[in-house]
């Protein structure tokens, strides 16, 4: 099922140039507009102290590691590698899962929702998923990599929270979201 989502989508690639472009530079540009746009609202919530940020950034960090220890052990080779694909960014041979593209992008979306602003979160989520889209599109990840990553990364964020909340009562600190 994995590889026959990832036909569906794939084989659309490659009858536009600039259907093509714009997926290639969203493939490989817009997780830096993602990161500059979640500055928006880590910089606006940095008076109300930093341990939202510590959060954002410890999701981060621990959805990265997650997902490299799953690479690790991860058999599944890119789809260039096992099969004739529209392959339109040139990438190095290696485990496919999870997306790191993926994983980072939903990490910080997530953790942003759920630490700063569930807006914009929520606008986040949007940009990491049209990443994760077109890293298929453009031939080097399966959509099973994009959930994968999605998946570490709501994971990472759920632990933080909780860690997070344990810490926070045993300190009698309170930290929460704005709409």
């Amino acid at each position: 099922m994995n590889y026959h989502l990832f036909q569906i989508v794939n084989d659309t690639a490659g009858r536009s140039d600039l259907v093509d472009d714009f997926f290639e530079w969203t493939a490989v540009w817009l997780i830096y507009v993602l990161a500059a746009t979640a500055a928006i609202p880590v910089l606006a919530h940095l008076r109300y102290g930093r341990a939202a940020l510590v959060r954002v950034v410890a999701s981060l960090g621990l959805a990265f590691a997650v997902g490299q220890a799953v690479a690790a052990f991860s058999t599944e080779v890119r789809p260039f590698q096992a099969h004739a694909v529209h392959q339109l960014i040139p990438h190095a041979a290696g485990p496919s899962l999870p997306s790191d593209h993926a994983t980072a992008a939903f990490a910080v979306a997530f953790a942003v929702g759920a630490f700063l602003s569930r807006r914009w979160g929520l606008a986040l989520s949007v940009l990491a998923a049209v990443i994760g889209f077109a890293r298929v599109w453009t031939g080097v990840h399966y959509p099973g990599d994009i959930l994968a990553g999605a998946l570490i990364a709501a994971g990472a964020v759920a632990t933080i929270g909780v860690v997070g909340r344990a810490y926070d009562r045993r300190t009698g600190r309170r930290l929460g979201t704005t709409a």
